[in-house]
């Protein structure tokens, strides 16, 4: 098996057996979003304690990239700092955009999503759970008082 078909698989993998799918009853992040091109909608709820990710899970409805981008989003952020949790995903929307990741054995599995970089409409999709992510950390902080 190639290295391709490996990632298709992780792909298909999360797309079919998503990972934390469902809500999370204390939520610190509460948002929905979408993307009306294509379809992808999700609500993303994060959890926060003591300034780490304690919960993290999702629901909604979309395309493989968008489904299985967000699952695995979900795997990777549990349990990490606030600051590490940024950190991952600007590296990973660094990726997307084209740009080789500095450690990109701290994206680890996340990897096999770099092959969508060659269809630049499907981009959008990949980066909607972590744009979303993004987003609501931002809003978190603010409301908390903690710095940006």
């Amino acid at each position: 098996m190639s290295l391709e078909e490996l990632y298709k698989e992780v792909i298909l993998d999360h797309y079919r057996s998503p990972r934390n799918k469902g809500t999370l009853n204390e939520a610190d992040i509460e948002l929905h979003r979408d993307n009306p091109l294509c379809g992808d909608e999700i609500d993303l709820y994060v959890d926060i304690k003591d300034g780490k990710i304690a919960g993290v899970s999702f629901d909604g409805k979309g395309c493989s990239i968008s489904q299985a981008s967000i699952s695995m989003m979900t795997e990777k952020l549990m349990g990490m700092s606030q600051e590490d949790a940024e950190g991952l995903a600007n590296t990973f929307k660094a990726m997307m955009q084209g740009e080789d990741p500095q450690d990109e054995d701290s994206l680890g599995d996340l990897v096999a999503l770099k092959g969508v970089q060659k269809y630049p409409v499907r981009i959008k999709c990949a980066l909607l759970g972590w744009n979303t992510f993004l987003e609501g950390l931002k809003s978190y902080r603010e409301k908390h008082g903690e710095p940006a």
